[in-house]
């Protein structure tokens, strides 16, 4: 893995924060299996790390993959098998080549969606390692300095930095309707926006067919996607989407059906609710958070330009929150994090539990403004939730966090820290 000169590398490479989970997973298992949406930057963090490569997009190497596998499998390693899901009967083989050549680092996998058999659920323990890569984070795409890191904030120093004077709400609010999507970066805003609606219409043309392997009407599939824009970062249920969804309502069987395909292609993912033993005897809610992969899809959806977003505050709240928890779950990815919700029937709402896998925990309450006003009512609810938690959790607890869009990072003499998202990094 040290020598850089023979990887095959694309021209203008961003560093991810993924690389370091890439990298690790192939220095212990045969392969790696990257998985994410469509875009996302799969192929071209995979050609980061390889030294040779198949890609299934080519229907040559489908056939010849069909034909012979181990013609398709050998190559300098790590071997790229890109798009695997379209060629997905070289799984098996790959598994088999990683247990002859009982060598770790061998194969990098990408895919856009899940098989519809879950081929890959079980067959790979102990040699194939998954990575699921998100978007870019504003950190990535450099509009963040990250001057203030989700990791030292799990060890609850207190943190403080000057506002990144080159960031502004406005382009916040851009980057919200042009999204984190690697291909885009050389686009001016316009057609990066506009870059944003051809995926979508490619989504509801031909994706979710390919993930659900059935007939879908894509019309009835554009009308979910903008009911979930209409309900981003919010707990609605699947037949609170199917009422607020324009025209006839489909049956409830259909929207789970949609739903489910956009899951295997990584469109939407869902926050869950946060499980915790409480002091009180307060009932926690269990509905998941709405969220798409990169909150300008829901901003196309929308049909919102920055200007109009900046008008409308409930709605720029909801999607800020939303690319606030796209970053927490790029940054606490490498340490085994998951990003939860917590609400309960009190009417106490925490936006984002960031919860690592040794059981550590971060509270985040997400808010627009950095005005003293509203970090101080978010900092009174995160301390309602300290005083809510169990013993036995709270322990686990390193930081309350109130997360702004812009402004100066600083710890409040109650211990809650103020970070802006334009300060955030790994």
């Amino acid at each position: 893995m040290s020598d850089n000169a023979t990887r095959l590398t694309m021209p203008g490479y961003r560093p991810r924060v993924a690389d370091r989970q890439i990298d690790g997973t192939l220095r212990r298992r045969g392969a790696v299996l990257i998985e994410g949406a469509r875009g996302c930057g799969k192929t071209w963090a995979g050609r980061n790390h390889a030294r040779s490569e198949a890609r299934f997009d080519d229907e040559v190497m489908r056939l010849l993959a069909a034909a012979d596998p181990s013609a398709v499998l050998g190559g300098g390693v790590p071997r790229l098998l890109d798009e695997w899901q379209n060629a997905p009967d070289i799984w098996h083989p790959v598994r088999r080549e990683c247990d002859d050549r009982a060598q770790p680092g061998q194969f990098i996998l990408t895919g856009s969606a899940n098989p519809a058999d879950d081929l890959t659920r079980h067959t790979g323990t102990g040699r194939v390692g998954r990575v699921l890569m998100r978007t870019m984070s504003l950190y990535e795409l450099g509009v963040s300095t990250g001057a203030i890191s989700l990791r030292e904030l799990f060890e609850d120093e207190a943190k403080s930095s000057l506002p990144n004077a080159e960031v502004r709400l406005i382009d916040v609010v851009g980057h919200l309707a042009t999204g984190g999507w690697p291909g885009s970066l050389t686009l001016d805003d316009e057609q990066a926006r506009l870059a944003v609606g051809d995926y979508i219409n490619e989504i509801v043309r031909v994706d979710v067919s390919r993930a659900s392997g059935v007939r879908h009407n894509p019309v009835a599939v554009r009308r979910l996607l903008r009911s979930l824009a209409r309900n981003v970062a919010t707990e609605a249920a699947e037949a609170k989407l199917a009422a607020d969804m324009d025209g006839e309502m489909p049956g409830r069987n259909t929207v789970g059906a949609y739903l489910d395909a956009l899951r295997r292609i990584f469109v939407v993912e869902d926050q869950p609710a946060w499980s915790v033993r409480l002091r009180s005897r307060a009932s926690l809610r269990k509905q998941a958070k709405r969220h798409f992969v990169d909150p300008s899809l829901a901003v196309s959806l929308l049909r919102a330009s920055p200007e109009r977003l900046l008008a409308d505050a409930q709605t720029l709240g909801l999607l800020f929150e939303s690319m606030v928890v796209r970053d927490l779950r790029v940054f606490g990815a490498p340490e085994g994090s998951e990003v939860f919700h917590y609400r309960d029937d009190t009417g106490l709402e925490i936006d984002a539990i960031v919860e690592r896998d040794d059981g550590a925990w971060i509270a985040v309450e997400v808010k627009l403004s950095p005005s003293a006003e509203v970090v101080d009512r978010a900092a009174t609810s995160l301390l309602r939730l300290r005083d809510k938690i169990a013993s036995h959790r709270l322990g686990d607890m390193a930081g309350l966090v109130v997360m702004t869009t812009v402004g100066a990072a600083y710890r409040r003499s109650d211990g809650v820290q103020v970070v802006p998202i334009t300060l955030l990094g790994p």
